[in-house]
Parts: C-alpha cells; sequence; structure tokens
C-alpha cells in the first residue's frame, strides 16, 4: 500500500465535500480528468466512471465506492486495474489530516503490465503514482484554503 498525507487547514467536512466529488478531480490529479457518477453518488456501492490521460494514452476506468463514512473515510475499487484508491481525513491542529491511499487488490492483468511495461504510462509507473498523489494533495489542499478553510 501507498501513503501519501498532507495537512489541510480546513474542517474535515469542507475536505470531504472535495474529495467526493469526484468529477472534480480533473483539476487536482496530473492523471485522471475527472468523473461522473452512474447512479447518482457518492454512497457505498455507488459507481463511476473516470477518465484518464497521461501522454498519447487515454482511458476509462469502471469505479465502485468501498467505503463511504461521513466525513473520515472515502475509498473506490478500480474494475480493470483491481486497484482501490481512497482517502482518509482526521482532525488535526484545527484542520484536517488527509491522507490519500492506494492498494493492488490482485496483480495487474496482463494488459495492463503489457502497455505498462512499453513505458507510454512512465518509466516507473509505480513510483509516478506516489508523486501523482502528492501533487493532487497538494493541489486539493489549495482548494480548500482557497475556498476559506471553513473550520465549522
Amino acid at each position: 500500500m501507498d501513503e501519501v498525507s498532507v495537512w489541510i487547514d480546513a474542517a474535515p467536512a469542507a475536505v470531504w465535500e472535495l474529495v467526493t466529488d469526484v468529477g472534480r478531480y480533473g483539476e487536482w490529479s496530473p492523471e485522471n480528468r475527472g468523473g461522473a457518477w452512474a447512479n447518482g453518488g457518492p454512497a457505498l456501492g455507488a459507481r463511476f466512471t473516470g477518465s484518464n490521460r497521461r501522454g498519447v494514452m487515454r482511458w476509462s476506468t469502471q469505479c465502485e465506492v468501498i467505503e463511504y463514512e461521513w466525513p473520515s473515510r472515502f475509498g473506490f475499487e478500480v474494475a480493470e486495474s483491481r486497484m482501490r484508491w481512497g482517502y482518509r481525513l482526521e482532525p488535526e491542529a484545527g484542520g484536517t489530516r488527509v491522507t490519500e491511499w492506494r492498494s493492488h487488490v490482485a496483480p495487474l492483468p496482463l494488459p495492463f503490465r503489457v502497455i505498462a511495461a512499453t513505458g507510454l504510462l512512465g518509466r516507473d509507473r509505480e513510483r509516478l503514482l506516489v508523486e501523482d498523489m502528492r501533487q493532487t494533495l497538494e493541489k486539493v489542499k489549495s482548494t480548500a484554503e482557497l475556498n476559506g478553510g471553513s473550520h465549522e
């Protein structure tokens, strides 16, 4: 499992509104271009389609919410890559400690391993994804703090 954390000067409820809005992921992620709920979400069991881009590669994913505990835990599983992604939010020092995590549920399917071996998704895909998580959280932090922090 990989994890990256950042402290945000905003209440957990304010940060929760951001990390559960899959349509906004494209504002923050170097790879994800956003998502669209298939059945109203967010809620446990809700599904969404994610859109992704890395260089010339573009692809969509089918995701299902596997963790939904307001305002502290949100996670989803990507069907195609068998990867789980999520966020933990913890009150800390008048703000929120946000941890983005990802873990493999099963080995990456062969077609994904072949594409990864070409380097089209980055030479060191695993390291690149962790760096993307850092960038994503820094942008979520900027968005939350720009919106006034909201210390409810």
